[in-house]
């Protein structure tokens, strides 16, 4: 019996996407880091949390952060707190946005907001987007990189746009940074100067960084307050933190300086991936260290394909690929300390025989 792409993928020696593996090792590295005799953070309080949300918030340019055990519990709360400031209970976002396909509609059904989504899902939101809207909201999420279409970005000068617009307009501008640190190479600004276009940030603390959970949600000191009751609400002050918080600090020092490297090794990759037939990368360029591969295949071929590359090549190039339609899958590259591990020869053969193969089920099935 053939193995499964993904029981494949776990048989390879080196993987192409992320950090380390996911497993309890990324925790026993921070922990081993640490006195052990350090007190915990209890309910939201002590040094542990105190000194970390203090240095984000620093980091991100605004005057106070609170770390969340979740991305998902942040955002709807900093919506919601924006819906009640305003007393609107409407909100915009990209039609893929991570609230619109993946939390079961949590913002609709815990909060009531009604949403607004903005732009083809096949493209970033342009400022004719929003100054084209013709609902009043209370304020407008911006995800950057766009995720689902392979980080994606607009303009440096269209988020000003955009930032200036809203605040004329009296709307709440926030950003799903949960990459944000991915992004910054590309735009050559700092976390703070992108960040004070926006009135609330999110950054995810395992996304990009490869802690084991967590988000921070930053914003003025009175955003900041309601959301720790927000927080309360939602259950988010579990009695200790630290492992998550612990292990955000570790890896954030560890990937924050290194994030250039990893967008040039994107570039690089990507270009190796647009030379093999019936491949492209979207974006071709890639704007950040992330982006996605499709194959002019079907699914089912994909996953054969792939397989066999990683039962004679060594290299995981994904442990997934999602169909597109019956000719065309893709799959999501994210470049993080993992590529460096890979002997760069590997790297060659592992393409030649992408190539290879590719042209090979092309010929057989032709002669088929």
């Amino acid at each position: 019996m053939k193995a499964t792409l993904a029981e494949a993928f776990n048989q390879t020696s080196y993987r192409l996407s992320g950090h380390t593996p996911r497993n309890l090792e990324v925790l026993k590295q921070a922990l081993n880091q640490v006195d052990g005799e350090r007190a915990s953070d209890m309910y939201g309080k002590g040094e542990i949390i105190e000194d970390f949300q203090d240095k984000l918030a620093d980091f991100l340019g605004k005057e106070a952060a609170v770390f969340f055990p979740s991305g998902t519990m942040a955002q709807q709360i900093a919506l919601r707190i924006w819906a009640d400031e305003k007393q609107v209970k409407r909100v915009a976002y990209h039609p893929l946005s991570h609230l619109e396909i993946h939390e079961e509609d949590g913002l609709k059904e815990l909060h009531h907001l009604e949403t607004i989504l903005l732009a083809d899902e096949n493209r970033v939101i342009e400022l004719e987007d929003v100054t084209g809207l013709d609902k009043e909201i209370a304020c407008l999420l911006l995800e950057l990189p766009q995720r689902e279409i392979g980080g994606q970005l607009p303009s440096y000068e269209t988020l000003e746009a955009i930032s200036e617009y809203c605040r004329k307009q009296g709307i709440r501008l926030h950003l799903d940074g949960a990459r944000l640190l991915e992004i910054l190479p590309y735009y050559r600004k700092s976390a703070a100067e992108i960040g004070a276009l926006f009135d609330s940030v999110y950054i995810s603390m395992y996304k990009g960084l490869g802690g084991v959970a967590g988000a921070i949600l930053a914003g003025e000191a009175s955003f900041t307050e309601k959301s720790k009751v927000w927080k309360r609400r939602h259950g988010g002050d579990l009695i200790s933190l630290y492992p998550y918080i612990l292990s955000a600090d570790y890896y954030f020092e560890k990937h924050k300086d290194k994030m250039d490297q990893y967008y040039q090794d994107a570039v690089q990759l990507a270009e190796q991936f647009n030379r093999c037939p019936y491949i492209s990368t979207v974006p071709e360029i890639p704007v950040s260290n992330m982006f996605h591969v499709y194959l002019a295949k079907g699914k089912e071929a994909a996953e054969s394909l792939l397989a066999s590359i990683y039962e004679e090549g060594g290299i995981g190039l994904t442990s997934y690929v999602k169909e597109k339609n019956e000719q065309a899958c893709y799959f999501e590259v994210s470049i993080g300390e993992g590529y460096h591990s890979i002997p760069k020869p590997e790297i060659k053969k592992t393409f030649e025989l992408l190539g290879k193969k590719i042209s090979d089920q092309e010929e057989n099935e032709y002669c088929g």
